[in-house]
């Protein structure tokens, strides 16, 4: 079995494809008995994404501000008792974020975008759900803040998503104890550096997703990407730790019960 621990279900992109219900079911066709959609805008997103995924069986979502949108001002005025607030309002929230730096598109000021991350992470703090970290050419920033804020010291647990980085930034992020999460992007024929990073991730620190719509494994690279292809990434994981594809989906599954534990309390065995 496969959890996809992280997507985007009500994306705009993902919806050309057919609704959430009809996404998740082809998913559940494919093997995938859980996910968790992200929250990027808080003010427009979470509203719709909680009513979304309360219904479904195993299928979970975050609450949190993208760094791209660190500087609109309506996700601005959210404080951390806000973001808390939301954490708990429902069982189905399970994640905070994602939150972190992108110096990449510089979307957002950097100065909002540390400030909003700083917010998470001590939203994180406060209610114990794992924090989903987005980080893209701002490694040493985003180390640095996660340790001024108590990371490895304090209750922050979490996850370095979509994992792109460097291979210090990976063993940093073990460091401060975790998770790391691989995407499709394991399976391109140009990321052996990314395969050769991944090879030294303890297997009980190891996600998957799909990042769904996002960054589609191969064979389906180019096209929309859905839950229902992480197979594939799992197989590029379990390629590396010469194990099958289904004892990698255990392996993953497992350990995403682990972070996300306050799944467990609305997860239904298939």
């Amino acid at each position: 079995m496969y959890i996809d621990s992280h997507c985007h279900l009500t994306h705009s992109h993902i919806t050309e494809l057919g609704n959430a219900a009809e996404i998740v079911a082809n998913a559940n066709k494919a093997n995938v008995v859980g996910m968790q959609t992200i929250c990027c805008r808080i003010a427009e997103e979470f509203d719709d994404i909680l009513t979304t995924v309360k219904p479904m069986k195993n299928v979970w979502c975050s609450v949190g501000t993208h760094p791209h949108d660190a500087s609109v001002e309506a996700e601005k005025a959210y404080s951390v008792d806000d973001i808390v607030k939301l954490a708990n309002s429902d069982p189905k929230v399970i994640g905070i974020g994602e939150s972190g730096l992108d110096y990449f598109y510089d979307h957002a000021d950097r100065k909002d975008q540390e400030i909003g991350f700083r917010k998470h992470i001590q939203a994180a703090q406060e209610t114990g759900l794992p924090l989903i970290v987005h980080s893209r050419d701002a490694d040493d920033d985003c180390i640095r803040i996660l340790k001024e804020e108590g990371a490895g010291v304090k209750n922050i647990r979490g996850v370095l998503h979509c994992f792109s980085s460097s291979e210090k930034m990976a063993m940093e992020g073990l460091d401060l104890g975790f998770y790391i999460s691989f995407s499709g992007m394991i399976t391109f024929k140009k990321m052996d550096w990314l395969r050769d990073i991944a090879a030294k991730v303890p297997m009980d620190r190891l996600l998957i997703e799909t990042d769904a719509p996002f960054l589609a494994p191969a064979p389906f690279r180019g096209k929309t990407n859905q839950p229902a292809y992480i197979e594939n990434t799992a197989l590029a994981v379990a390629k590396i730790f010469d194990k099958t594809r289904t004892e990698m989906g255990q392996i993953t599954a497992d350990n995403f019960f682990t972070l996300f534990d306050k799944a467990l309390q609305t997860w239904e065995k298939p």
